[in-house]
């Protein structure tokens, strides 16, 4: 889909993953090294663990469909990029950016940094767990009684370089128009605050809030302790209990099953777990009635493993996920029946050791465009170079009809039909930089986080939660009875307007209001459609209904995080939820960019699965080539020592550091006062983590956090406090880009919303407004939009069409 542009990719881990979704998107990759390669091909984990640059299992799956050439000067990186249409750094390399766009006035330069090119931190060591640390996401994950953890395997890089890839797509969707490149930056600590699920935000609650601690498994609402994680039979699964007009009949459906096990109280099967929350909240109900719910579940699902319980899921509609680690999700049978597995010939860096063949993840999402790459191959270290520098006459081509600048999307029309968390923040984002969204809802049929808090103001209100707020700021709302018969015509009227038309619903459900594709594309033959569910449209687990804490169970996301003495914590809340909306705005966006050239629409068959596991893509592939099942080990690093969150001055107060080279630990030491072990290698140092915890700690303890923040960081060690919502909001850098926006909303007032972490130079993302309030815009679209008169917006509210 994107095909015929041509990508520079200056980044290590930092970001590397940028480079291969564009590769699989099509677009032409060239993994730009120095002589002795980028550094993620220097760390592990290996093919059989033996070090060597082309058996990084980093390197062989997120340099997939890469070209590699070898430079040696920065003479060279100039005349490449003059070749270029996009080049992404994250650090790597010197270069001057500004330099290279004023040579070739149509290259898009997009980095990646840990805080940003700009602001207080810019110049801050950082690694993943200090990153993890700066967005507030640590905060809330791992043991209450134990140090904040972060994700087993480093996620934060992940995020920014998917960003970043978004970036590069929107830049060049805008240089259709303009024939212009500009800067792309994207900061790795905003990235990763979504992770957080919009809890930070509870620093610009009305009325003040309780400290969010860390619950293992689980989540606290308010006075309700929402326990995940259970153990069964043969491991452990995830249920979901949960409450309100969503959510609730699920809870109430699982109740009554186990009833009919003979294994749960009359009153609990009478329970009516949709209202439960606002009767707590009202005081007609009590969380006793949770803690009993809790333990029934507990006791039902440790008789029982996670194959029966997640047929039974399937059967009778039921949030349980078994938690799944990389041998279970090599071997999940959905992925088998949807062909998922790409094939990687490794018989030329194996040396015999290994099968020469190895399944690895495949396509990101699917469509029928059928140009998503599979198959491709991590180059050999500057296996390229003769060919790419023997030809270097290449210049990016550009007719611009009109040459104006404006945000990448104004002009594209987007009929949303998403909900919950996943497919509404990736319509925010095409709001954000210019698309006309119409985001369907009705009062019959309310978007389930309407319910989620933090709130605004009175708890509970539905006009109030700011994760709403902020999935949804920038849309149009048209409340709209999807079951009522007179829609239809009104449907089609949107279909004939729309561009692009998403859903988020499990399989099926758009096709009994015909707006499966077909029924699209017989209204609409250029309409692009995408759909963003759990598992994808096909399958044994197509219908499969849930969350994202149930998909980051399945793909592999809870065994790797916590503490390896205790039970899975698993990543915060709904962990995929919050890297699928990259996926699905890069598809749609390329989508794009196919019609302007083919002027052919397209579906898009997104697998919030499929797409998570590109996340855990080494640690797959080592499982699949050694053998190695990777499971938690609270802070540490698989490849560096020593790496934890270390306690400070006050209560429930750490600092995260890391020492990812010799030099980190030798500046570490000497800081602490320990310049007897500055010698440690990094073996050593791995081997002893139990001491140095005990001695780092015994340094940090009796210093405040700033205090010990500022030393660190002086030094040159990676280092940051863990931010909190009580702290989040009065982080200089944040404050800087202004993460949190203020807006105006139409109950509140004012509300606050999480800004994208994409920043465009030339074109930058723009939000007004909050979410719409239920109907909002209604009239403005009917009679604005769709041209109705005001007579037939009448009737059609008298018929109930508009509820």
């Amino acid at each position: 889909m994107l095909s015929g542009y041509r990508v520079l990719d200056l980044c290590d881990d930092r970001g590397f993953v940028a480079g291969f979704l564009l590769a699989q998107m099509g677009a032409e990759v060239i993994m730009v090294e120095p002589p002795g390669g980028l550094r993620h091909r220097h760390r592990g984990p290996y093919i059989r663990g033996i070090q060597h640059p082309e058996r990084s299992l980093s390197h062989l799956t997120q340099d997939r469909g890469k070209s590699s050439v070898v430079i040696s000067d920065h003479t060279e990186l100039i005349d490449l990029a003059m070749t270029a249409d996009v080049l992404l750094e994250c650090g790597a390399f010197e270069v001057d950016l500004d330099l290279l766009r004023a040579e070739n006035p149509s290259l898009i330069t997009v980095s990646i940094s840990a805080y940003g090119s700009e602001g207080p931190k810019k110049d801050w060591p950082a690694s993943d767990i200090t990153i993890a640390a700066a967005s507030g996401a640590m905060s809330l994950t791992g043991d209450g009684d134990r140090p904040p953890v972060r994700v087993g395997i480093p996620q934060t890089w992940n995020f920014a370089g998917a960003d970043a890839a978004c970036a590069a797509a929107l830049a060049l969707y805008e240089r259709e128009s303009s024939g212009l490149g500009q800067h792309a930056d994207v900061a790795a600590q905003m990235s990763y605050l979504s992770t957080s699920q919009f809890r930070m935000l509870g620093s610009f609650c009305l009325e003040p809030q309780e400290p969010q601690t860390r619950f293992s498994g689980g989540v606290r609402l308010g006075p309700l302790k929402i326990q995940y994680v259970h153990p069964c039979a043969d491991g452990y699964v995830t249920v979901t209990f949960l409450f309100g007009a969503m959510v609730g009949p699920y809870s109430n459906r699982l109740m009554r099953w186990i009833y009919d096990e003979g294994e749960c109280t009359e009153k609990l099967r009478d329970e009516d777990f949709v209202s439960y929350a606002n009767r707590v909240l009202e005081g007609e109900a009590t969380p006793v009635i949770l803690e009993e719910a809790t333990e029934t579940i507990s006791s039902f699902v440790a008789t029982r493993t996670k194959e029966e319980l997640l047929q039974a899921a399937l059967e009778k509609n039921l949030l349980i996920a078994p938690i799944a680690d990389m041998n279970d999700v090599m071997s999940l049978g959905q992925l088998q029946d949807r062909d998922y597995w790409d094939s990687l010939d490794v018989s030329s860096v194996s040396e015999g050791t290994v099968p020469g063949t190895a399944r690895i993840c495949g396509p990101v999402t699917r469509s029928t465009s059928k140009l998503v790459h599979r198959n491709l191959v991590a180059p050999g270290l500057g296996a390229d170079t003769e060919r790419v520098m023997r030809d270097l006459s290449r210049r990016p081509l550009l007719s611009p009809a009109e040459p104006r600048r404006h945000r990448p999307l104004e002009g594209v029309k987007v009929l949303d039909f998403m909900w919950a968390l996943a497919g509404p923040a990736a319509t925010r984002t095409l709001a954000d930089f210019g698309a006309t969204v119409i985001k369907i809802e009705s009062e019959t049929r309310p978007d389930v986080l309407r319910g989620v808090g933090p709130f605004r103001g009175e708890e509970g209100d539905p006009e109030g939660s700011f994760q709403f707020h902020s999935l949804n700021a920038g849309k149009l709302g048209l409340a709209l009875d999807l079951n009522n018969p007179k829609s239809k015509a009104v449907l089609e009227d949107l279909v004939r307007w729309a561009d692009v038309v998403t859903d988020s619903f499990s399989a099926g459900a758009m096709k009994k209001w015909g707006l499966d594709y077909e029924g699209l594309r017989a209204i609409n033959p250029k309409i692009i459609a995408a759909s963003s569910c759990l598992m994808g449209q096909t399958g044994p687990m197509a219908k499969y209904a849930g969350f994202g804490t149930m998909a980051a169970a399945i793909a592999g996301f809870y065994p790797i995080t916590g503490w390896a003495d205790r039970t899975p914590s698993g990543p915060y809340s709904a962990f995929t939820d919050y890297g699928s909306p990259r996926f699905t705005v890069l598809a749609l966006v390329a989508a794009l960019h196919h019609r302007i050239k083919t002027g052919e629409g397209q579906y898009i068959d997104f697998s919030q699965l499929e797409g998570a596991l590109h996340f855990l893509a080494p640690a797959l592939l080592d499982k699949e080539v050694n053998g190695v099942v990777a499971t938690r080990m609270g802070n540490r690093d698989a490849t560096f020592a020593p790496q934890n969150a270390y306690p400070c001055i006050g209560e429930d107060v750490w600092v995260a550091v890391s020492c990812e080279t010799d030099e980190h630990w030798r500046s570490l030491s000497f800081v602490i006062g320990s310049e007897d072990i500055a010698d440690l290698n990094v073996e050593e140092r791995r081997t002893r983590h139990d001491y140095l915890d005990e001695v780092i700690s015994e340094w940090t303890c009796h210093k405040s956090v700033a205090d010990a923040e500022k030393e660190l960081i002086s030094a040159g060690v990676p280092a940051h406090r863990v931010l909190g919502v009580n702290s989040i909001s009065k982080d200089e850098q944040l404050i800087f880009h202004e993460a949190f926006v203020e807006v105006e909303h139409g109950t509140c007032g004012t509300s606050w919303v999480e800004a994208t972490p994409i920043k465009l130079s030339a074109t930058p993302a723009v939000v007004t407004d909050a979410s719409p309030t239920y109907g909002q815009h209604s009239f403005e679209v009917l009679t604005e939009i769709l041209n109705y008169s005001e007579d037939r917006f009448a009737d059609l509210a008298v018929s109930e069409v508009l509820k």
